[in-house]
């Protein structure tokens, strides 16, 4: 039997956070071990995000529950961006909360956990060159930070007032971490930042001039590496030799994340997002000519404060140009310490409800016209999980999911798939 206490911790947004929550059970891995049993755990954590405001609202019924079952003596934690832009004031709302960390403050949980009412939430907390320990949830795949913070000023985000300004993780650190996810095993890197085609920009210290597009190149030729995902792009930074490097490295899946956000340049120049329509078109034209086989998912925000009939129609209108294989669509939710959020030309939720409920069923339909498009097409599948019933799913290049009857001896290779049956969430398959 172990000698360690144990750590429950829950994960909320996006994967930066995911792989925030790896850092932090690296940190703490020579005192806790991690339990799915909550009732159970000596130390409970909850990740947060602040982009939205129902996982802020989850937060605090969450930890009320969690208060209410845990057992005797144990901790409460709350760490993420909603800790960095609520701090102190976490205590006011739920007093049984033991500490408050940060986004960009993950490397002192260990303090945390031993200082009582322990608040740390600087956003300017450089963590770029620090050394985390190595904890993975997935050994067929590895999250790798490539920079931290965001130095865009969007109206409507509340993520530079909690992640602070960006800086790149210098290209040695990067490649290093690459290579010892790809000596344990990992064929699939993930690259993690806020704006990942701006890498380079800044450095804390003095290191080599390095872009994006040479980055990808680098790690492509670190010997294990067989794929390359990454998240997120920035529309203004997807430059020709970024395009470029995405289509003819073969080592790139080709599955690209756009956020267009609205289609009006209009609305776009309030959010200041610092790209037109007609931009965001030239560069999805450029992308489906460079690269045909390109999957491009998007974020869109509809019922931004101001945004008018005409406004609503340039998005559905960049919809059917695009034709997104995915879509992340929301309704404009006003952020603490935002702009917009002081904006008197909100749109009312009946508006914005309309909008979303039209703008995803369009989708609805062009998404099932793709899948359809899928069938007794063959896909190299790169297989990382089992289901139930004696199914094993992956993701194609152009990240789909597939399942297939399969077992665990298919984790973490890859194997060509027929698509028999494809449906909207998952194409169904055989191997061939």
């Amino acid at each position: 039997m172990s000698g360690k206490k144990r750590l429950f911790i829950e994960t909320l947004g996006c994967a930066m956070n995911v792989r925030d929550t790896e850092h932090i059970i690296a940190e703490l891995e020579g005192d806790y071990e991690v339990t799915k049993e909550i009732k159970e755990a000596d130390l409970i954590l909850i990740n947060t995000c602040s982009v939205r405001e129902r996982p802020v609202h989850k937060l605090f019924s969450e930890v009320g529950a969690y208060e209410k079952i845990k057992k005797q003596g144990a901790k409460i934690g709350v760490c993420g961006c909603t800790a960095s832009h609520l701090g102190s004031d976490v205590f006011k709302r739920a007093p049984y909360v033991d500490f408050v960390l940060g986004a960009r403050n993950i490397s002192k949980i260990k303090t945390a956990v031993k200082t009582p009412k322990f608040v740390s939430v600087d956003i300017n907390h450089d963590e770029s060159e620090y050394a985390f320990g190595d904890f993975r949830s997935s050994p067929y795949k590895s999250f790798v930070n490539i920079m931290i913070g965001c130095d865009k000023k969007c109206t409507y985000c509340i993520v530079p007032q909690t992640r602070g300004d960006e800086i790149s993780i210098p290209s040695n650190i990067i490649l290093n971490e690459v290579a010892k996810a790809a000596s344990n095993g990992a064929k699939e890197i993930f690259l993690l930042g806020q704006n990942v085609n701006n890498y380079g920009k800044r450095f804390s210290g003095n290191h080599d001039k390095i872009d994006f597009s040479d980055l990808l190149n680098l790690i492509s030729k670190v010997d294990g590496v067989e794929r390359i995902r990454f998240t997120s792009p920035h529309p203004l930074h997807m430059d020709d030799k970024f395009l470029q490097e995405f289509s003819s490295n073969p080592k790139i899946c080709k599955s690209m994340h756009m956020p267009l956000q609205s289609g009006s340049t209009s609305i776009l120049k309030a959010m200041k997002r610092g790209y037109t329509k007609e931009w965001f078109l030239d560069r999805a034209a450029k992308l489906r000519e460079l690269c045909p086989s390109v999957s491009i998912s998007t974020d869109i925000i509809v019922a931004f404060p101001g945004e008018s009939d005409e406004d609503f129609a340039d998005t559905m209108d960049v919809l059917e140009k695009v034709r997104f294989e995915q879509l992340f669509s929301f309704k404009y939710s006003a952020r603490p310490l935002t702009p917009a959020a002081t904006m008197t030309n909100q749109i009312s939720d009946e508006v914005a409800s309309k909008r979303l409920a039209t703008l995803q069923a369009r989708h609805t339909v062009i998404l099932d016209e793709i899948v359809e498009s899928m069938r007794d097409m063959v896909f190299e599948v790169y297989f990382e999980e089992l289901r139930a019933g004696g199914y094993v799913v992956g993701r194609t290049s152009n990240n789909f999911l597939v399942q297939v009857k399969g077992s665990e001896e298919l984790l973490g290779k890859l194997a060509n798939v027929k698509i028999t049956d494809p449906k909207r969430m998952v194409l169904y398959g055989q191997i061939i």
